[in-house]
């Protein structure tokens, strides 16, 4: 992604998931696991989660939107990019990160239950 912050708050959700979703079934993960850690960090249910994947919400409204942000999402911590995730002072751009190292979990091979902290 790009180092322009306000490039990647513009990104529509729609064009980021599909490239989550490439990933984790590469590695053999499915498109349920992949929405269920995308609704834990988010609160989104599936229904409006199907409804974010192909509008055109861009990553700043999909978080600003979010039903609720799981109150252990602090506990998603590590590198993403090069960037330490709870170092990222940006609250949207942490979100965004957060996102992005579930999904790298879940690529992985990490066990859901890992990947989503409980």
């Amino acid at each position: 992604m790009s180092k322009d912050p306000s490039k990647v708050f513009s990104m529509p959700f729609s064009r980021v998931y599909p490239l989550y979703l490439q990933k984790v079934e590469r590695k053999g993960r499915s498109k349920t696991e992949l929405d269920e850690a995308i609704r834990w960090l988010t609160g989104y249910g599936q229904e409006e989660l199907q409804e974010k994947t192909s509008d055109d919400t861009d990553l700043a409204a999909f978080f600003e939107q979010a039903p609720q942000i799981n109150p252990c999402a602090d506990k998603v911590t590590g590198v993403v990019c090069g960037v330490r995730v709870e170092a990222i002072e940006d609250p949207l751009m942490r979100n965004i990160r957060r996102l992005d190292k579930l999904v790298d979990e879940l690529a992985k091979g990490k066990p859901l239950e890992k990947v989503l902290r409980s």
